[in-house]
């Protein structure tokens, strides 16, 4: 289990009223949304297994999922779709998806974010280089942002089944190249990504 580090009751008592934790998933595939969620955890949150939602299975997320959404949490997910990703570029689309779940998660003051680029939130952020790993609410936004997406491409799956996105989720397996060289660049591809194979 993560030994988690108490960065929400850090800045609880300098003042701030709502702390919430974001995480991104999907900045890497070749299609589809990029995804991000916010979350406000209770101070007696407590849910077994709870980790960085790379090293869980798909079934554990799952639960986990279930677990944080049904619970007394504050939460939102949110994503910036292909042709935000192409018109804005992969970080600043990131960012924007995190700035929308934000406001839609409505009262936070400060953020705790993953990585070590700063999003313009319009509230004080601290980032947290591998915070899914120490930070108990960015662990929780990782899991809600990589099932909110994974089930999203799943969905997306129905609408273009010849890409198959169920199985690899947009990402760029040799099994996804194959079948882009097979049946072309979807409308749901990233074309920024895709430039060698225009």
């Amino acid at each position: 289990m993560p030994e988690w580090t108490d960065y929400e009751n850090q800045y609880a008592l300098e003042g701030y009223g709502a702390v919430c934790g974001i995480d991104e998933a999907g900045r890497g595939p070749l299609a589809g949304p990029v995804f991000a969620a916010a979350v406000i955890l209770p101070p007696d949150f407590e849910t077994e297994g709870l980790d960085d939602s790379k090293k869980l299975s798909e079934k554990k997320r799952e639960s986990l999922f279930k677990a944080i959404t049904e619970s007394d949490v504050r939460y939102s997910i949110a994503m910036a779709d292909e042709k935000e990703i192409d018109e804005l570029n992969i970080l600043r689309a990131t960012f924007l998806a995190m700035k929308r779940a934000v406001s839609s998660l409505g009262g936070a003051d400060f953020a705790l974010v993953d990585g070590n680029c700063a999003p313009p939130l319009g509230i004080p952020v601290k980032t947290i280089i591998k915070g899914d790993k120490t930070c108990k609410s960015i662990a929780a936004a990782s899991i809600l942002a990589k099932v909110g997406r994974d089930r999203f491409m799943t969905e997306l799956d129905k609408k273009y089944p010849d890409y198959m996105f169920a199985k690899h989720k947009g990402y760029g397996t040799k099994l996804h190249y194959e079948l882009i060289g097979k049946y072309g660049i979807s409308p749901v591809h990233r074309m920024s990504f895709l430039k060698n194979l225009r």
